[in-house]
């Protein structure tokens, strides 16, 4: 599997070049990013395929030198899980 990264969005594809799985996080100002979607096709669950693209995410967002504030669900437990990465997160 080959995770696609981009400035503001990690996906896979499938073979046929449907989208199976992705993370998205839009900027929504100059240093900030809102994490707010996460996708797993189900033929995928279950293996760790949304903890992997969160964690690419991060690496990118980390790259950029911005911040995150999660309005997904998935997105916010993982960071509640990985306190290591808080570091990046939005300051209300």
């Amino acid at each position: 599997m080959e995770f696609q990264v981009t400035s503001n969005r990690v996906f896979l594809n499938n073979e046929a070049g449907e989208l199976i799985a992705e993370v998205t996080f839009p900027l929504i100002s100059e240093d900030t990013v809102n994490m707010d979607h996460t996708f797993v096709d189900d033929s995928l669950r279950g293996q760790g395929i949304a903890g992997k693209l969160v964690s690419l995410a991060v690496e990118q967002i980390k790259k950029d030198q911005k911040k995150v504030i999660p309005t997904c669900s998935y997105a916010k437990g993982w960071f509640e899980k990985h306190p290591e990465h808080r570091d990046i997160l939005k300051n209300k």
